[in-house]
């Protein structure tokens, strides 16, 4: 069954939608992705089981929609600061992925979990993996600004790789979280290196 998406929704839908969320990322917060059962976001969110259900088909599709509005505050904190200011524009992206790395290692065990979620196979997860790719994309090409289209189109599709890698290896115990912002950063001034 198709769930509404979020922009067709009521005020009053909206809101509980965003409790559930809300909800779901508490108890991944407190104990990762297994801590998160459907019937318990309901009642942590003081809504049915039924409602949890009409707005995600599954807790893969719920956490990957939190970790889709979580990349959405990420975007709006960043476009609230200015670009970084280096000389070089890979000195301006580095600091841009160290940005990403600190603000995803204030919550290891949420973000481990919302990971999981969204590299889930499930139908209903792919249009919120789109959309955190296109955030992420966003933030990673912005300090760019000024070199070719071309070399920033690929340095951004890239590290947008190099990240999900990371991430994942981090996620199933083969990499230290800090090692995820290190993979970037040399991806970075490897692909950059002369601009």
């Amino acid at each position: 069954m198709a769930t509404p998406a979020p922009e067709v929704l009521t005020r009053s839908q909206h809101a509980r939608r965003a409790r559930v969320i809300e909800a779901a990322m508490e108890l991944a917060g407190e104990g990762g992705y297994d801590a998160v059962q459907m019937r318990d976001v309901a009642a942590k969110a003081g809504v049915a089981l039924g409602t949890v259900y009409r707005y995600f088909n599954s807790k893969d599709h719920l956490l990957a929609a939190a970790l889709l509005e979580w990349a959405r505050g990420f975007e709006n904190a960043m476009g609230q600061r200015t670009v970084p200011s280096g000389e070089a524009p890979v000195d301006r992206l580095v600091e841009v992925i160290r940005r990403i790395t600190k603000a995803t290692a204030r919550q290891p065990v949420l973000f481990a979990a919302l990971v999981t979620a969204i590299t889930a196979p499930d139908p209903a997860v792919s249009e919120c993996q789109a959309q955190v790719q296109h955030i992420v994309s966003a933030a990673l090409a912005a300090p760019l600004h000024g070199i070719d289209d071309e070399i920033r189109a690929g340095t951004v599709r890239i590290l947008a790789h190099v990240w999900f890698a990371s991430l994942l290896g981090w996620v199933n115990g083969w990499t230290a979280m800090g090692q995820v912002g290190e993979e970037l950063e040399f991806a970075a001034r490897l692909l950059l290196r002369g601009e």
